[in-house]
């Protein structure tokens, strides 16, 4: 992960030059906030377990242009799936490469794209008390894993001006060798900020 670091930070010294040579009266980067949900499921077999539910989370974006429609960046996320109403939870925290192409149609931009990324799962299952109780719940489930992973997605922003930008976004996560990583369709609206 940090070779996979390095190189993305070393070829930006190499892209941002390029692309302010080429950005006259161009955008030369964009990113911004955005809140999520969506309807999330996934199996733990060593437990005989099925999460599933809306989960909720945040997180930001950072991509530069390259061109007339091209983007390419990184992001990051976290999202949180509650489970059994008691405290239990599955949590995934997760980050990766981010490039797509968009269109200019009047004051919209469509955009399509892919990330690809990693990050870890948090699961935390409380099978017999609450997590609100200070006592020990001999039923918990505690597990940390991480995980690589491929989602594509697809979005249009509005341009409320030049330099800002609302924006909504659907994905879907696949993840790579990972079935107990919650996966699903996730919904986003947020701010875009671009210079």
């Amino acid at each position: 992960m940090k070779r996979l670091l390095t190189i993305i930070i070393l070829s930006l010294f190499f892209i941002i030059p390029t692309i302010r040579s080429q950005a006259q009266n161009r955008q030369l980067f964009d990113g911004g906030m955005m809140v999520h949900t969506g309807y999330m499921h996934s199996t733990i077999d060593t437990l005989g377990y099925e999460a599933k539910g809306m989960n909720f989370g945040m997180g930001g974006v950072l991509k530069f242009h390259i061109g007339k429609h091209f983007r390419i960046g990184g992001e990051g996320y976290v999202s949180t799936l509650h489970q059994m109403k008691n405290g239990s939870y599955i949590r995934t925290g997760c980050g990766g490469i981010v490039a797509d192409a968009y269109w200019r149609i009047g004051r919209w931009l469509p955009y399509l794209g892919v990330t690809i990324g990693g990050g870890s799962t948090t699961t935390l299952l409380i099978f017999d008390g609450s997590a609100n109780d200070w006592q020990a719940e001999p039923e918990t489930v505690f597990h940390k894993s991480p995980f690589f992973y491929v989602s594509p997605y697809i979005g249009v922003e509005f341009a409320i001006t030049e330099a800002v930008h609302l924006t909504l976004r659907a994905d879907r996560q696949f993840p790579i060798k990972k079935p107990e990583m919650p996966s699903g369709v996730r919904f986003y609206i947020g701010f875009v900020f671009a210079h």
